[in-house]
């Protein structure tokens, strides 16, 4: 079997995109061990992924396309949908076939099995505009065009502001075999959309993939202020700053609607966690750009503030870029007694190892997700929550962070379960020939 994925990737930085794309293949080879799987996704150059998992490294081409006003690119999205379209109506067997094998795109998706789309977790959507929106959904709509069976993995769906992002949301959603929503407004959505055109059993509920991410111990690590192995006598919390709310202060908190200066705040929570609870806070970044909207140089410039106010007590994860991968970043926050994240799968990073957390949310997406797996109580949303109210909840999540830590105990294994028979729930909504052939 060959599965195409599309809309992930481990050449990004971004600790949650990884999260996505190794999810998506641990999943994958649960259900097909001997699978062929690439990445069918926008780069410059081609190149060949190495996933570490436990048990064995797994190879994973990475097939580039190209996103470009340049339109002659023989690997340009929108010339691959010309083509592809033009063979269509061209009644040529012969050529079509040349000209597939000709270009390497072509050829790899004509020889999928498969082809499951992902988004980014959160970018089947115009709410980060409709430029976005495009990139993801190009290389779903030539798997379309191409005659291939589509899946759209389990993803935020939504909010679509726009008519035409509607249009083109509905008409891959209405082609796709399964849908599949991270949360259950997703669900509801979709069938509002689709209204009367959704087949029954359609749009479909799923955890996210992050949660079957394998932490693994990093090869090093480079953290300063604090001991590592982190001690024993006091309670080590995590906390994930987003560079997206930080690095561009009020202009981002006006974008997002926060009702509160992010900067400030995360001094505040920090100072509360030393002072009031005698706690050791270690700054995790999870988006691992060194500028612009990642994490690493506002965790530096909060440790830098606080380093001397607070000796012993306050730590950094100065990341060599591209030195830590999903696996050894989430080996890391599983060490914590305690997460405090404003990035989504930095937060699935701890709940998924059993380790309390409260996520900070800047969309809606971090509500649903916490809520289907019954952890929505720990969700605070500066759109709507000031300062005082976020930290009552933090206060009172870490005083209860044992209670907690066993009810995610408990429903964590069932939550992993789900995701890692996802494959088995597809083939139910593929036909039962489909099936058969890969048993």
């Amino acid at each position: 079997m060959k599965i195409c994925v599309q809309g992930a990737a481990f050449d990004t930085n971004n600790m949650g995109v990884s999260a996505l794309a190794a999810g998506t293949v641990r999943a994958i080879l649960h259900r097909y061990p001997e699978a062929e799987v690439f990445f069918l996704n926008y780069e410059k150059f081609p190149t060949t992924y190495t996933i570490p998992f436990p048990d064995r490294q797994v190879a994973v081409p990475l097939v580039n396309m190209r996103f470009s006003w340049r339109f002659w690119l023989r690997n340009n999205g929108a010339f691959l949908l010309f083509l592809t379209a033009l063979m269509k109506l061209l009644p040529f067997p012969a050529l079509r076939r040349k000209w597939i094998a000709g270009n390497n795109c072509l050829r790899h998706l004509d020889e999928s099995d498969l082809v499951v789309a992902i988004s980014g977790g959160d970018s089947f959507s115009d709410i980060y505009g409709l430029e976005r929106l495009l990139y993801v959904s190009l290389p779903q709509i030539l798997a379309l065009w191409a005659g291939k069976r589509l899946i759209l993995l389990p993803q935020t769906l939504g909010p679509f502001k726009s008519r035409f992002a509607q249009a083109i949301a509905k008409y891959i959603m209405a082609r796709a075999e399964a849908v599949y929503s991270r949360d259950h407004a997703g669900v509801k959505l979709g069938l509002e959309m689709l209204g009367a055109n959704a087949r029954a059993g359609k749009l479909r509920f799923c955890y996210d993939v992050g949660f079957v991410v394998e932490p693994l111990p990093p090869k090093r690590v480079d953290i300063v202020g604090l001991e590592w192995p982190p001690r024993r006598d006091c309670c080590l919390v995590g906390l994930n700053i987003s560079g997206l709310l930080f690095n561009r202060g009020h202009q981002w908190s006006d974008a997002f609607g926060l009702r509160l200066d992010y900067k400030s705040f995360v001094h505040t929570i920090v100072e509360f966690l030393i002072r009031r609870k005698d706690a050791a806070v270690l700054l995790i970044p999870h988006l691992l750009w060194p500028v612009g909207e990642g994490d690493p140089p506002a965790c530096e410039a909060v440790y830098e503030a606080l380093k001397n106010k607070f000796p012993g007590k306050i730590g950094l994860i100065r990341a060599t870029y591209n030195q830590y991968d999903q696996s050894e970043i989430k080996h890391i926050i599983g060490r914590c007694d305690f997460f405090i994240g404003s990035r989504m799968h930095a937060c699935i990073g701890a709940i998924s190892q059993n380790v309390p957390a409260v996520a900070i949310a800047y969309s809606d997406k971090f509500a649903g997700v916490m809520e289907s797996v019954g952890v929505g109580s720990i969700v605070v949303d500066p759109r709507k929550m000031g300062e005082d109210e976020i930290l009552r909840v933090v206060d009172q999540a870490y005083e209860q962070r044992t209670a907690l830590g066993r009810w995610l105990k408990d429903t964590i294994p069932r939550v992993k379960s789900q995701v890692l028979e996802l494959f088995a729930d597809v083939e139910k909504q593929l036909p039962a020939s489909w099936g058969k052939h890969w048993a």
